[in-house]
């Protein structure tokens, strides 16, 4: 009895793997391809897209211990991960000889009282542009007492604000769709290029509430596509991770900015990033490096980004 039984319980082991398996690869399958399907649907998915790759990770552990051949059937998921995170994967930090001008961008948090902080400790490591998200009236004036005298030419609208090493020679405010400005246009004149830089502070997406967002990331991808100038940085807060599909239009006119440290460049929650919804786009710069940094309080990290001109 103890021989017919052994092997029996053994197979009842590998079925149950194997369903188990089989379930679970259909529905990171299908979580993954909602990273394709616009709207609410595609903004969780992008959220939930790198740490798939966990769960994927387990299941071909399961399969080598368990069962096997079912690791043909984990093919099709994980190369449909790999094609959908491909678009949002680590680049590679480069060196260059030409001039450099890093901007540096972070959601300060609105009423969080740690807009002074997050200003002194980002302009202890020199940028030359400093850009500051969900701006209240005390933060904002916190901010300028901190940058005024070492960032003399800024420019600030609504909850977005810019501090700049170099003159600004334009400054526009621009709604971007809403009824309010949440971003900026300004031209930095460094002595050796002009470039573009816009702020954005994308409206938040709740359930059944991401009009607004998807409104002004449209709008930001027509408005870049009509800018004139050679250089173009946008950075900011756009509430949307990175493989979201309310950025494709913006990839389209746009370079997506590729974390070069190694990571895939978490922003929030700060105190244990999970996904990456402050975003850095470019257009004529050479990528230098790209990273992160903790500055202040915020519940964001800032984005650190140096690029060769």
């Amino acid at each position: 009895m103890t021989d017919v039984a052994a092997p029996t319980a053994a197979r009842s082991r590998q079925r149950t793997a194997a369903r188990a398996i089989a379930v679970s690869a259909a529905g990171i399958l299908l979580a993954t391809l909602a990273v394709w399907v616009p709207g609410i649907v595609g903004t969780a998915a992008s959220v939930v897209l790198p740490w798939l790759g966990l769960l994927l990770g387990l299941l071909v552990v399961v399969a080598l211990v368990r069962a096997r051949r079912l690791l043909l059937l984990l093919l099709v998921p994980v190369l449909v991960w790999l094609l959908a995170l491909l678009p949002t994967a680590p680049g590679f930090a480069t060196t260059t000889d030409a001039p450099t001008l890093q901007v540096v961008s972070q959601n300060v948090r609105a009423h969080s009282g740690s807009a002074a902080s997050s200003a002194e400790e980002i302009a202890a490591s020199s940028p030359d542009v400093i850009a500051l998200t969900e701006l209240d009236g005390d933060s904002l004036a916190a901010a300028r007492s901190a940058l005024d005298e070492r960032y003399p030419h800024s420019y600030a609208v609504g909850t977005v604000g810019v501090w700049s090493r170099y003159p600004l020679t334009s400054t526009d405010a621009l709604t971007l769709g809403l009824d309010w400005k949440r971003a900026l246009r300004v031209t930095v004149q460094t002595p050796d290029a002009e470039v573009a830089v816009y702020v954005l502070h994308a409206a938040s997406v709740r359930p059944g509430q991401q009009q607004g967002r998807d409104t002004m990331l449209a709008n930001l991808a027509d408005r870049v596509a009509s800018d004139e100038a050679a250089a173009v940085v946008a950075v900011g807060d756009f509430n949307a991770a990175s493989a979201d599909p309310a950025l494709g239009a913006l990839r389209g006119r746009l370079d997506w900015v590729r974390p070069t440290d190694g990571t895939l460049g978490f922003t929030w929650p700060a105190a244990l990033p999970l996904t990456r919804i402050d975003q850095v786009f470019a257009r004529g710069l050479d990528v230098v490096s790209s990273g992160t940094m903790r500055a202040g309080e915020s519940d964001h990290l800032a984005t650190v980004t140096t690029f060769g001109l």
